[in-house]
């Protein structure tokens, strides 16, 4: 539900395996692992302050030995930071753990390698930064943000929260409603640094982008209720709603449209 390089073919921007600096403390390392669902690949975001020796990794990536070398040349690392367990993102964490012997802070305990966690509202102060955690459940049960609230320009990382580019599927659409809300909050000319996709200048216009969308898909969804019956399944909905996607995208269309239903029969 993106317009995306096909698969396989690389994108230009950043190029793989080459580290790309977006602000004054966060660079990207692209995941050569494009597909329909990871667009060009999984973005691993370094972070450091100017004058920091060491560096915060973000989403090592998947288990590709390749990818962590690469991210592991620009340690040392003091830790790692989890935005939410999905392979495309954690994989690699153990083996990555093992490369530059840092520990792996996540919101889901099985994800954790070390004796902490992370919880809403934390501060990790690691590589001279001040790294803010912000739940934001909605895409998984264990997805989180980290906000870079005194950099300048203040940056926040969403994982599959919000994309670079498209839309992203979600798990509970409540939940993820919220978790736009509060992305909608931050401060102005907050830049989002993504999992998947370019970063973008603004993360209150990007949330707000992304509800106005989800009202959208929102009325389809009732208005296919409304003519096929309250009772329809996802797949119903979907051969209406998604009618002029192509039919390859059509089993995320399903999963995106069995929460809309959920939440709509939940309120």
């Amino acid at each position: 539900m993106s317009d995306r390089p096909a698969i396989g073919e690389r994108a230009e921007h950043p190029a793989y395996g080459l580290l790309r600096p977006v602000t004054p403390t966060a660079a990207v390392l692209l995941a050569d692992n494009p597909s329909e669902m990871t667009l060009d690949g999984t973005n691993t975001w370094i972070l450091r302050a100017p004058d920091s020796e060491a560096c915060v990794v973000v989403d090592p990536g998947p288990d590709d030995e390749r990818h962590l070398a690469l991210v592991a040349a620009h340690g040392p690392v003091s830790t790692v930071l989890l935005t939410h367990g999905h392979p495309d993102h954690s994989a690699g964490a153990r083996r990555f753990a093992e490369l530059v012997g840092a520990p792996v802070q996540a919101l889901d305990p099985a994800m954790r390698l070390g004796s902490e966690g992370l919880s809403d509202g934390d501060v990790i102060a690691q590589a001279g930064l001040e790294i803010r955690v912000l739940a934001t459940p909605g895409h998984t049960d264990d997805s989180l943000c980290f906000w870079l609230e005194h950099d300048a320009p203040p940056a926040v990382l969403t994982g599959d929260t919000v994309l670079g580019r498209g839309t992203t599927v979600t798990d509970d659409l409540g939940p993820y409603l919220d978790s736009l809300r509060r992305l909608a909050e931050l401060p102005p000319g907050t830049v989002v640094l993504p999992g998947h996709g370019p970063d973008l200048p603004d993360a209150g216009t990007a949330a707000r982008g992304y509800l106005a969308h989800r009202e959208q898909r929102l009325n389809q969804v009732r208005a296919a209720l409304a003519h096929l019956g309250p009772d329809a399944t996802a797949r119903q909905v979907v051969e209406v709603v998604y009618a002029d996607i192509d039919r390859s995208l059509w089993p995320a269309a399903e999963w995106s449209v069995r929460t809309q239903l959920k939440y709509l029969r939940s309120i």
